[in-house]
């Protein structure tokens, strides 16, 4: 990935066609280890391809990745069906047990 974001920088700074030593450069000015392999898979990967399709070719195979929105709408269905008060007994359980930690911010 940072292989990737070094590349997109210098692409987005106007380098249309960043080299391999291009790469390196950026990477090793902020203390990243570079590996040569990487860099070359990466520029083989990319040869002949427009940043704004890559982008874009990325773009949707983001869109297919699961968010945890159904984990999260599921949990608040479970709490809408009956479990709500066990949840309020958890809370205040909770609460009880940050109030008797025996100090103060200001003791």
């Amino acid at each position: 990935m940072k292989y990737l974001a070094a590349y997109l920088l210098l692409v987005n700074a106007g380098n249309t066609s960043p080299s391999a030593a291009d790469i390196k450069t950026v990477l090793e000015s902020v203390s990243i280890e570079v590996e040569e392999e990487k860099i070359t898979q990466l520029l083989a990967e990319v040869e002949g391809k427009d940043v704004e399709e890559l982008i874009a070719e990325g773009n949707t195979k983001l869109a297919s990745v699961p968010t945890g929105a159904a984990a999260s709408s599921s949990g608040a269905a479970a709490a809408s069906s009956g479990d709500a008060p066990a949840e309020e007994a958890a809370a205040e359980e909770e609460e009880e047990s940050d109030d008797d930690m025996g100090m103060g911010l200001f003791d």
